[in-house]
């Protein structure tokens, strides 16, 4: 939170280190429960439809060799529903999210204009209205991009993972007690470069809202700067601050790209180690085949979702810290407010109007006089 939001609301608030920060915009939900519930039941029922693809490709397999062709016919038709129901929810998915993602995003730019635009000048003496034009932009675009589909996918990502463990574990015990070894090592880095993850990425939404907040000053009073022939120091004030956050955003590209590396490498190597032990089983006829690609099918789906929950948990740190932002514009409480019961001034007004031991200071720099 910037020095600024602290001064307006007279005390500072801690940097959020939680994605619970997001539970401050369920007031904007609350309008769309209808469109919210049908995009959850669309959101489960594309996962259901996901976690029964396996089992019908593990049939299939199966019954390669059956003499009976109208039951192959009818495994394959199977198949080709399942995959027809997949397409449509997918799609239906994607509307109502999409959808409701947009409205609400949309509820939020105007709260936010709302509020700013009814602001006493201390308020903007103390916040640039570049940084103010940023949070509305910037960081709504970075909530909008969480709200319409990294919640939804992470969601989704979630199901698959515990419906797919629940299935391998149907599937074979043996097996899945390897893939759960692994998966106890994948946890740690996005525990721990997490952290890092996304006080990079606060610090770099920073930086853009100074550069922001620095060139719509300097644009809004340009006659100002040519007519004292500032512009090359203008010029290198922004550079500097973009430079600054081109190296923020490097440190944090680096470090999210070191968390995907390290789980993407673990998790696909559980997979490898798991199908190589799963031939063997196969050839001592422990397994059949169709059974092991129904494990390895299942393996690949949980490794996938926490290889997506990882890329998906990267950007729900980074709109973290936009968020924040928001909820501080909104939290934001004026030192200059209007009287409940205001009085209305007389027709006529009579009187004289005197000055004495009159002192003035610009709100942000209150030491000089």
């Amino acid at each position: 939170m910037s020095k600024a939001h602290q001064d307006i609301n007279n005390k500072p608030r801690a940097i959020s280190k939680k994605i619970s920060i997001f539970v401050h915009l369920a007031p904007f939900f609350t309008p769309y429960k209808l469109l919210l519930v049908a995009s959850i039941l669309a959101l489960v029922f594309t996962s259901v439809i996901s976690l029964i693809v396996p089992l019908a490709v593990r049939q299939l397999i199966d019954n390669f060799e059956s003499t009976q062709v109208d039951l192959l016919d009818k495994y394959f038709f199977s198949a080709l529903i399942v995959a027809g129901l997949l397409a449509a929810g997918t799609a239906l998915r994607y509307t109502l999210v999409t959808k409701i993602g947009e409205r609400v995003i949309t509820d939020i730019r105007i709260a936010v204009f709302d509020k700013v635009v009814g602001m006493s000048p201390v308020f903007y003496e103390k916040l640039l209205t570049g940084e103010v034009l940023s949070r509305i932009t910037t960081d709504t675009t970075l909530v909008l991009s969480v709200i319409g589909s990294s919640i939804s996918i992470a969601l989704r990502n979630i199901l698959i993972f515990f419906g797919g463990l629940i299935f391998m574990i149907i599937t074979s015990l043996k097996l899945t007690g390897l893939v759960l070894l692994i998966v106890t090592f994948v946890l740690l880095p996005i525990l721990t470069l997490g952290r890092r993850v996304r006080r990079l990425s606060k610090e770099n939404q920073d930086w853009i809202a100074k550069g922001s907040a620095n060139a719509t000053q300097s644009l809004e009073a340009v006659q100002t700067v040519q007519a004292f022939t500032h512009e090359q120091n203008t010029k290198a004030i922004f550079s500097e601050i973009m430079e600054k956050g081109f190296v923020s955003a490097k440190r944090r590209i680096w470090a999210r790209a070191l968390m995907t590396m390290i789980v993407i490498f673990l998790v696909f190597s559980a997979i490898i180690g798991v199908l190589w032990i799963g031939a063997y089983d196969v050839r001592a006829e422990n397994l059949s085949q169709g059974t092991l690609v129904q494990f390895v099918i299942y393996s690949v789906m949980v490794g996938g979702s926490v290889a997506a929950i990882s890329e998906v948990w990267g950007e729900l740190q980074r709109a973290a810290g936009a968020t924040e932002r928001l909820i501080d514009l909104l939290d934001s409480r004026d030192e200059i407010l209007d009287p409940k019961d205001p009085v209305k001034m007389p027709k006529k007004i009579q009187g004289a109007l005197t000055f004495e031991n009159v002192s003035f200071r610009y709100p942000s720099r209150p030491d000089y006089l």
